[in-house]
């Protein structure tokens, strides 16, 4: 045996080791060049735009100097910079109360309030802009209200604080239930038997115990606000925010280099954001422990009630805000015949050719559920379960976290510079719902991609190496025992990148032609012709969509856990 050892070659195990890891290394490398190609070239293009003149030439930083001497451009930095302060200021603590209710509290009909509250998510954020022009605008229900407690109008900042409130509002809950869930109840029966009051305990463990889960919400909420496209465009007027600047100047006057510049500023903020959420992340400790017994509200008729009346109070404005978008897309003529008919929903689907922007969404939001996922779940399976290129796997995982910081008006901003350069191989892409899939997936990677990690890392490492030391392929591994196992969180990344892929508008507002327009670009572009009912119609369309999407995957999910979950024991 030892001379057949040393003539070169190995022991078989050894061999099936070699074999399967060079195809993992091959297989690393891939999602590695996938993710350069489509997320960090084009943010290179970005940089290297925003330093170069107008015929071409390196200019360093005189751009941004240019930039600095405009006051119009400056403006809209402050303007963008304390809307999203004051929306931040409204929405986590109004979140907080929500999340206070449904976690320390006994309050019936949590299960209905939490899922009115989701809404928002379901359709594009715009459709929040456009219910408040019919509530508050100039032909709005209560425009009369309105000037009588000292407001002009709607149009401007009013509105886009009002807006982004109920747009970002489910974000920063489900950040804040998370938060508030993780409590130890010893800390409170201490507190009782000391003759604490309430006040002193809210004060002294509940806040402390949640402000990771805080400044996590306020850090999002700002990032979502300053980086929203849809509700300035909408309902902002003549009030400029540094996202619409984008647009203008792009779409507008061409001047990519300024367009460069305000990117930059976009990303700056969301990458401070970042930063400051992962520093705050590492300094968390458990709130947990493997001795805390978990916090169990108790029964408290008064503050019962109390908490259900602000629920309540919450979820009738967020019903307020849907019903008044559905009630005017069915209104004939708002506001001087509002008698119900399809009017709106023919001229947006017919007359306004938004049926082809309706399918073309369905075809990115189906690709991007299902080529997304992929390219996710082989990501994360890749970096968790394989050894080995230890200089590449830390790229990849850098790549990887790198899109949940980046805006994404500047995703498509890059997209536009790599991808229409007629010397890139890429080039041919431009224009299609192939280029507008791609961007979308890189857009919502990081969310997909933590999913994933999250489900892998709940899996013991002893499967690999049995499979190893049987001589099992990894990829034979993968397919009869991890993906099985990983199934329901597959469910969770497709339906996510669906849902997301059918109302965003930022990401691909710069990559669309006239044949590959999506339904919520669509919908802005009625806006802008003064069909705002028929826009109306088309954002109630794409939550009716999104919610049809949510029942699917939600029965795809009961079904997966029935044939991939019976080892677990229990019907789930």
């Amino acid at each position: 045996m030892s001379a057949v050892l040393s003539a070169g070659t190995y022991p078989p195990v050894k061999q099936a080791a070699h074999w399967t890891d060079r195809v993992a290394h091959f297989a690393l490398l891939a999602v590695a060049l996938a993710l350069t190609a489509f997320l960090a070239l084009p943010l290179f293009t970005i940089l290297e735009q925003s330093a170069q003149g107008k015929a071409g030439q390196f200019v360093w930083f005189d751009n941004f100097i240019e930039y600095a001497k405009t006051p119009a451009l400056l403006d809209s930095l402050w303007n963008s910079l304390w809307v999203s302060a004051v929306v931040s200021l409204i929405a986590v603590p109004l979140a907080f109360g929500f999340a206070y209710a449904l976690a320390r509290s006994l309050m019936p009909l949590k299960a209905l309030f939490r899922g009115i509250t989701l809404i928002p998510l379901l359709a594009p954020s715009l459709l929040s802009a456009i219910s408040l022009i019919y509530w508050f605008g100039n032909q709005g229900v209560l425009r009369e209200w309105m000037h009588g407690v000292g407001i002009a109008q709607i149009y401007g900042a009013p509105g886009i604080v009002v807006a982004e409130c109920f747009a970002v509002f489910p974000h920063a809950l489900m950040i804040l239930v998370t938060a508030l869930s993780l409590s130890d109840a010893r800390l409170y029966e201490a507190a009782d038997a000391m003759g604490t009051s309430a006040a002193r305990k809210f004060f002294t463990i509940t806040l402390p115990g949640a402000k990771y889960g805080l400044i996590s919400a306020a850090l999002v909420t700002f990032t979502l606000v300053i980086t929203d496209f849809g509700i300035p465009k909408v309902i902002g007027g003549n009030f400029n925010v540094l996202a619409t600047d984008v647009f203008k100047l792009v779409i507008g006057q061409q001047d990519f280099a300024k367009g460069a510049v305000v990117a930059i500023l976009l990303l700056a903020p969301a990458v401070l954001t970042f930063g400051v959420d992962h520093y705050v992340s590492r300094r968390q400790t458990a709130m947990l422990t493997a001795r805390a017994v978990p916090y169990r509200a108790k029964r408290a008729p008064v503050y019962d009630a109390a908490m259900t009346g602000y629920c309540g109070v919450i979820a009738f404005l967020v019903l307020a805000m849907l019903g008044m978008a559905i009630f005017a897309s069915f209104a004939s003529f708002w506001p001087y015949n509002l008698t119900p008919s399809l009017r709106h929903y023919v001229m947006g689907l017919v007359d306004a050719e938004v049926g082809t922007g309706f399918v073309n969404s369905l075809k990115m939001a189906a690709g991007t559920a299902l080529f997304g996922t992929a390219l996710v779940f082989c990501g994360a399976y890749l970096l968790e379960k394989t050894k080995g290129m230890d200089g590449l796997r830390s790229i990849v995982k850098l790549l990887a976290m790198l899109p949940m910081a980046v805006p994404g008006l500047v995703l498509g901003l890059g997209y536009i510079f790599f991808f229409n350069e007629p010397k890139n191989p890429l080039n041919g892409l431009y224009h299609t719902v192939t280029l507008l899939t791609l961007c979308t997936i890189v857009h919502f990677y990081t969310t997909g991609h933590l999913t994933a990690v999250t489900a892998l890392k709940s899996l013991d490492g002893e499967f690999e190496a049995v499979s190893a030391s049987l001589k099992v392929p990894f990829f034979k591994t993968f397919w009869r025992v991890t993906l099985p196992i990983c199934t329901p969180a597959l469910v969770d990344i497709a339906r996510y990148f669906f849902i997301n892929a059918m109302t965003t508008i930022s990401a691909v507002v710069f990559l669309y032609s006239p044949e590959t327009k999506v339904a919520s670009i669509a919908i802005l572009n009625l806006d802008e012709a003064g069909e705002t009912g028929a826009a109306a119609a088309m954002a109630v369309l794409i939550a009716a969509a999104s919610a049809a999407a949510t029942l699917m995957f939600m029965g795809l999910a009961w079904w997966v856990n029935r044939r991939t979950q019976a080892w677990r024991g229990t019907d789930r």
